[in-house]
């Protein structure tokens, strides 16, 4: 009996092995004092000590207090849905709460902690948080986690107990739901933004629940894995820059927690690609201060703490570069005070004592993965810097759309070739359009600014782009005097052309060129050459376009192998649900390449002042080096 019982005891130590090593992960938060989560107790004295150092932390600062002071006469809070979504208000709770919190801490004034109370209260009242959505019940999970710990010690024992039961019942145990998590096995922003505000809330009450937070937060460190992986090999987020603000904003804030509690993120910031993806999306915003906003992204910037956080992981304050730009532009007071997670720069940001931070100092990006891109730049100091931004990738991949082989192009402060950007998801749904899915002949291919009509691509026979194809970048260099790249974008338009190959670059750090070689199989195929731009637009002749934007002049130098018909095409909505484009235009050529032909077109996008400096010289696609 006593080998069998060895045995017995053997393999339950066996079994229980990680287990034991996942409960250490959460055990380490039992006990721990509130504050305990983003900024610890104690912590106020170096924040304070940086607002006083850094005159761009000040600002944060004071106003984060100015916005307070307007929460504090706000109306309160209502259970309202837009369509199927309660986010608004789950978003509006974490910014009214997170700024409340902060300005408290940092104040002692009471009518900030007592206004956070009242939010608290009124959030924790609602019926529900919306679980058939589940990103609302995230962010209100997130919003009441960090009231309750950064108010606990003044909160009294009754408004403690109403906000843990908010927390358990409408947050935690419902994401236990079969019907409601599915997020746990996607692998895109729902996964990083639901998994977070869970375990924010897991981390805020822990001990109201240890067992079933412990399983909310080692489920997390399992799951979170999923969509992390999507940033290898080289940090570049598949779902563009908005997404990449909200999915890993958040996964930031897991990362951040659980080190800060354990001591420890379990390797999660050592997944290939993971940290890379600071750099990426630094080299998204281009010198006019506009984000590079291909798939579904809104056509402006917005502060990024988690950027704060890289830079600090990272030792590089340069990564701070950007963020410290977009704070000292007063046309951005008021988008600062609407981010739900301004306090972030100055949690984050505490170590930026010093106010010079460093530019970055390369002005090529390249990255692959499910959506590569390239973004190139003559500089990051002078406004009136050339910028270019190129994408590859797939229309299949999440808020993708028909856009590969897209660019955007800036020169002398403007941005002449743009890209809409997303559309508002419920102006679309509200006319009972199915956008979510994704096959070739799906709804949300209906939507103008989801084509490649829309967008400065291709585009053959009116045919729209092949769902799934997948393009990369299959060549690319950096070099002080022609910076370039290119795809190879026949998966694409298969069926279409037989071979559809763009290439990209900066010459001379003077002009843009976007040259195509196209190979058509065995019959004749209308071609048409678009650029989306804002610009005012002459047609001059078939080989040459005037663009004029804010006294400023772009020339568009078309050559072509064959004759084109230089034209523009307007962008009205198509149907009654697309959104209006109003002061844009699509502007390039139209051309009917023949059966079994192989045809070259190059288009420079020349500033005025630059056009003495224009190289004449036609280089193949595989000569480029």
């Amino acid at each position: 009996m006593k080998p069998i019982a060895h045995m017995i005891c053997w393999l339950l130590l066996l079994l229980s092995t990680p287990v034991f090593s996942q409960e250490k992960i959460t055990d380490g938060v039992s006990g721990k004092a509130h504050p305990r989560l983003l900024l610890m107790k104690g912590e106020e004295a170096q924040v304070k000590r940086a607002i006083d150092q850094n005159p761009d932390l000040k600002r944060v600062h004071n106003l984060l207090l100015e916005a307070s002071d307007r929460i504090c006469t706000a109306p309160p809070l209502e259970h309202k849905k837009i369509g199927k979504r309660l986010l608004s208000v789950s978003r509006e709770a974490i910014r009214r709460i997170f700024f409340l919190s902060y300005a408290w801490r940092m104040t002692g004034n009471k009518t900030y902690r007592d206004a956070a109370t009242q939010q608290l209260l009124t959030i924790s009242s609602f019926a529900d948080w919306n679980p058939t959505h589940y990103l609302d019940v995230a962010e209100m999970t997130m919003a009441a986690a960090i009231g309750y710990d950064w108010l606990y010690n003044d909160l009294s024992p009754d408004s403690r107990k109403k906000i843990e039961d908010a927390i358990l019942e409408k947050g935690i145990r419902t994401s236990f739901d079969s019907k409601y998590n599915y997020w746990l096995k996607v692998e895109n922003n729902w996964n990083q933004v639901c998994n977070t505000g869970l375990a924010y809330g897991a981390w805020a009450i822990y001990e109201s629940d240890p067992q079933q937070c412990s399983q909310v937060v080692r489920r997390a460190i399992e799951s979170i894995k999923i969509p992390m992986k999507q940033y290898a090999p080289d940090g570049a987020y598949p779902e563009g820059y908005g997404y990449w603000s909200y999915g890993t904003t958040y996964n930031v804030f897991f990362l951040d927690a659980l080190e800060q509690l354990t001591g420890s993120d379990e390797g999660l910031s050592a997944l290939p690609g993971f940290l890379k993806t600071a750099d990426y999306f630094q080299h998204m915003i281009a010198p006019s201060g506009l984000p590079f906003n291909y798939a579904d992204s809104g056509p402006g910037a917005e502060s990024n703490g988690a950027m704060l956080w890289f830079a600090k992981k990272l030792k590089r304050s340069s990564l701070a570069w950007n963020e410290l730009q977009y704070l000292r532009n007063e046309k951005n007071k008021k988008a600062l005070e609407g981010d739900r997670f301004l306090p972030t720069l100055l949690v984050w940001g505490k170590q930026l004592t010093q106010a010079n931070v460093a530019p970055p100092e390369k002005t090529f990006w390249e990255g692959d993965g499910a959506s590569p891109v390239v973004m190139m730049r003559t500089s990051w100091t002078n406004p009136d810097a050339l910028f270019l931004g190129f994408k590859a990738g797939s229309p299949f991949v999440n808020h993708a759309h028909m856009d590969e082989g897209s660019f955007v192009f800036e020169a002398d402060g403007v941005r002449w070739g743009m890209d809409f950007g997303m559309q508002n998801y419920e102006s679309l749904e509200s006319k009972g359009l199915n956008i979510w899915q994704r096959t070739q002949n799906s709804q949300r291919w209906t939507v103008f600014r989801y084509t490649n009509y829309a967008h400065s691509t291709l585009t053959f026979d009116d045919s729209l782009q092949r769902m799934e194809g997948v393009t990369a970048i299959t060549r690319y260099g950096s070099h002080p005097e022609f910076s370039f790249a290119q795809s190879d974008l026949s998966p694409v338009y298969k069926g279409q052309v037989k071979q559809a190959i763009r290439g990209v670059a900066l010459k001379d750090k003077a002009y843009g060129v976007i040259q195509d070689e196209i190979e058509t199989g065995n019959h004749p195929v209308t071609m048409q050459w678009r650029m989306l731009t804002s610009a005012n637009v002459e047609i001059k002749s078939s080989s040459e376009v005037v663009l004029k934007k804010n006294g400023k002049t772009l020339r568009m130098q078309i050559l072509a192998d064959q004759p084109v018909t230089v034209k523009t095409w307007s962008t009205a909505p198509l149907n009654d649900y697309d959104a209006p484009n109003p002061g844009t235009l699509l502007v390039g050529f139209e051309t009917k390449l023949p059966a079994s032909s192989s045809k070259r077109f190059v288009v420079r996008l020349v500033p005025e002042k630059n056009v003495s400096k224009v190289d004449a010289t036609i280089v193949p696609l595989k000569d480029w080096k």
